[in-house]
């Protein structure tokens, strides 16, 4: 293992001022791969049902929304926490190749997955050489 896949890393929270989003939001935690046909997104966010879920695209953003039930945690009294409960909300802005009309999103057991296939164009192709 590395260090950097042992360390222990708090929640990060939405810090950009948003009123008309109630709560608290954070940023859930990614990872993305680049294949030879696209880019793979996986987010954890736990706690949030796929019904819940909102997958955007508009103007080159990609928008990822997850909402936390939280009727769940009102009549609860922490004893001791360490996990954090709020929403999450993560944008990020896509190039030009990725085919966006072929973009797949799926939620199994909180986490998101997100398919971005490369546009045809981006894709590596063999040029043929001839002679004169």
């Amino acid at each position: 293992m590395t260090e950097q896949e042992i360390q222990i890393r708090n929640k990060q929270e939405l810090k950009q001022n948003e009123p008309t989003r109630a709560g608290r939001a954070y940023l859930p935690d990614v990872d993305i791969y680049e294949g030879p046909d696209g880019l793979r997104l996986w987010a954890d966010m736990p706690g949030v049902d796929e019904k819940s879920i909102t997958v955007d695209l508009a103007d080159g953003v990609l928008t990822i929304e997850g909402q936390v039930d939280l009727k769940q945690y009102e009549d609860l009294s922490p004893v001791y926490t360490e996990y954090n409960v709020g929403n999450y909300v993560r944008r990020f802005t896509l190039s030009g190749d990725v085919d966006t009309d072929q973009i797949k999103a799926r939620m199994t057991n909180g986490v998101l997955e997100l398919e971005l296939p490369k546009a045809e164009r981006a894709k590596p192709r063999k040029i043929a050489v001839s002679t004169n």
